[in-house]
């Protein structure tokens, strides 16, 4: 495995010969959304199209977006697909070599946040590179935690040849903050036309298995947690589960996810016995709620579509 920590700063600086996009996926987004367009206009890098996908918002903030000179595109609530809606945008911008995804809730954390994630294509072996993901200010330390687990302050690649040592870590991305080379993506396959969640990471495994390099850029940094309550967890790693075993093929390549659950459970315990003891059993409690849910959600045929409408966090999923 390559660490590749020279990456964080090995690009600033250098010209960008390529035309980027970004699709930022929409709905309600609220006057936060004022902070998230502010930064993005004092980007050292100006993307050439920006394209926003509303999902038929029932507020006005969408139009803030104009003033990045975006191209507001409207579908109903109900068209919206994880994997569907980003293809969408793959369609709508045809000339891009680079996509990035940003989700409405992830403010860049700097300038340099889309300079240094999208420097990494210089090297044309790479498919895709993410971003790191900061806890928000004021972040529970669960949430905190989650954060830091999953985005550390060293950069990582990562190719075929890691998938003996990092199993299905292998192929973890977020499109809360992520860039995909339109080329290596088409030959993926592109984003699936219709999928539960999780359409990065079935992405991502795809492009390795094509040859693809991955690259985690630690100094391409959103701020970007969520506090998530009992049912929201639950509902979560139901539907983690469901994709499992709907593409069954991940797992088959990559290995499943009780190793590094194991791990992270590990982790968060000491870190929460080391800053805020009484969060300890909360930890606990959600360990055994995403357990359960990820089980149940990849016995999911078994359940009636009522049901399933109700353990899941993707209602419209079910709709269709």
């Amino acid at each position: 495995m390559d660490t590749a920590g020279p990456l964080s700063e090995f690009y600033r600086g250098k010209a960008i010969a390529m035309k980027i996009g970004l699709c930022v996926p929409v709905l309600n987004p609220g006057k936060e959304v004022c902070d998230f367009i502010d930064a993005l206009g004092k980007q050292t890098v100006q993307v050439d199209n920006i394209l926003v996908i509303d999902s038929d918002s029932d507020d006005d903030y969408v139009d803030q977006f104009k003033r990045l000179n975006a191209v507001i595109h409207k579908i109903e609530r109900h068209e919206f697909d994880h994997g569907g809606t980003r293809q969408l945008a793959v369609e709508m911008m045809p000339e891009a070599d680079v996509i990035i995804y940003l989700t409405q809730d992830a403010l860049p954390a700097n300038e340099h946040a889309v300079e240094n994630l999208i420097g990494c294509f210089q090297d044309e072996k790479v498919g895709a590179v993410y971003g790191r993901q900061l806890p928000r200010p004021g972040a529970h330390p669960i949430e905190a935690h989650a954060r830091l687990f999953n985005y550390p302050d060293e950069c990582e690649r990562k190719s075929k040849k890691d998938i003996s040592k990092l199993g299905i870590k292998t192929i973890f991305i977020s499109n809360s903050f992520a860039a995909y080379r339109v080329d290596a993506l088409l030959s993926a396959g592109g984003f699936p036309g219709r999928i539960i969640f999780g359409e990065d990471t079935y992405v991502a495994g795809k492009m390795i298995s094509k040859g693809w390099d991955i690259v985690y850029c630690a100094s391409a940094q959103v701020y970007h947690s969520h506090y998530y309550s009992y049912r929201e967890e639950f509902r979560r790693y139901f539907d983690v589960g469901v994709l499992h075993a709907d593409e069954s093929w991940i797992l088959n390549q990559y290995g499943g996810p009780s190793g590094e659950g194991k791990q992270f459970v590990l982790s968060e315990v000491k870190f929460l016995l080391a800053i805020k003891k009484v969060y300890v059993l909360s930890c606990l409690y959600r360990t055994f709620i995403k357990y359960f849910a990820y089980k149940l959600g990849t016995y999911h045929r078994k359940l009636p579509i009522q049901v399933k409408r109700i353990l899941t966090r993707n209602t419209e999923y079910w709709m269709k």
